[in-house]
C-alpha cells in the first residue's frame, strides 16, 4: 500500500493477443491536456484528500483494458485516473454527447479523449464504442453498477462491463474505491470533518476473458466473476480509508 505519489513495484501484465509488456516501460499517452489536468485537478484532489493506493502494479503500461470501479461519488473517475497517469497512461470514459457541444466543456472532453454517448443510443451501440477503445489499445473506465450508491454495499453489477470486455477481448481490472463519498456523496457536496478525508483505491488482478458477448451464460459468468473481484477490492479500499 502506498500514498500518492509513490507507486508499486513493476510486474508483467499480459496484453491482448497473448503478448506481454513489462511495467515501467511508460507510453506517451499523457499529452499536454492530461499533463495540465493532472497538475490542476490532481493537485486539488491531493490537497483535499489523503489518497492511499494499493495494487497499482496491476495497471498495464501498454495495451487495452477495461477498468471497472464501484460508484460512490461523482468524483470517482478522478481517483481511478490519477494512479493511471503515473504510468504515463490515460483513462477514457463515457460523457454525454450534449456535453461535447458546450464550448468550453466540449473542448476539454475532446482534449482528454473522452467518449461521447448519445441518450437513447440503444444497448449495443455504446458498448461497441467503448469496446473499440479497448481494442485500439486504450484504457477505458466504467462503473458497472450503473448509478451512484451510498458505499455501504456494492449495488448489483450490470452486464454491460462483461459485454464490453468480451467484445474487445481485453482484460478487466476491478478497482475498489472508498472515501470520496465522505466529501461528495450521492446527495451532493458535504463540508464536514475530517478536513482531508482518506480515500482508498485498490486495483485488483486482471481478469482475462473468453467467450461470446451475446451468450447469456458467458456474460453472466464474467459478470459474477467481476462482482466477486470488485467486492474484494472495495473491502481493501475500505480498509485503506480507515472505514472498517
Amino acid at each position: 500500500m502506498t500514498e500518492l505519489p509513490a507507486d508499486g513495484p513493476p510486474r508483467v501484465v499480459a496484453s491482448k493477443g497473448g503478448g506481454s509488456r513489462t511495467s515501467g516501460q511508460h507510453s506517451t499517452e499523457c499529452d499536454a491536456w492530461w499533463t495540465v489536468a493532472r497538475a490542476t485537478v490532481g493537485s486539488i484532489a491531493a490537497a483535499s484528500f489523503r489518497i492511499r493506493v494499493t495494487g497499482s502494479r496491476n495497471i498495464p503500461d501498454h495495451g487495452g483494458a477495461l477498468l471497472a470501479y464501484n460508484h460512490v461519488s461523482v468524483l470517482d473517475a478522478i481517483f481511478v485516473g490519477l494512479p493511471v497517469t503515473r504510468h504515463g497512461r490515460i483513462i477514457r470514459c463515457f460523457a454525454l454527447s450534449e456535453d461535447f457541444e458546450r464550448p468550453l466543456m466540449g473542448r476539454v472532453l475532446r482534449g482528454l479523449r473522452q467518449v461521447p454517448i448519445r441518450r437513447g443510443a440503444g444497448l449495443w451501440g455504446p458498448l461497441e464504442q467503448l469496446a473499440e477503445v479497448v481494442s485500439d489499445g486504450w484504457l477505458a473506465g466504467i462503473a458497472p453498477e450503473g448509478t451512484v450508491g451510498t458505499g455501504e454495499e456494492l449495488l448489483p453489477i450490470q452486464k454491460g462491463a462483461a459485454r464490453i470486455a468480451l467484445l474487445a477481448g481485453g482484460p478487466v481490472i476491478p478497482v475498489g474505491l472508498w472515501g470520496p463519498q465522505r466529501r461528495w456523496p450521492k446527495t451532493g457536496l458535504r463540508m464536514e470533518r475530517p478536513i482531508r478525508p482518506y480515500v482508498g483505491v485498490s486495483y485488483g488482478e486482471p481478469i482475462y476473458v473468453q467467450g461470446d458477448p451475446k451468450s447469456r451464460p458467458d456474460v453472466q459468468a464474467l459478470t459474477d466473476h467481476l462482482s466477486a473481484s470488485l467486492c474484494e477490492q472495495v473491502e481493501r479500499a475500505r480498509r485503506l480509508a480507515h472505514q472498517e
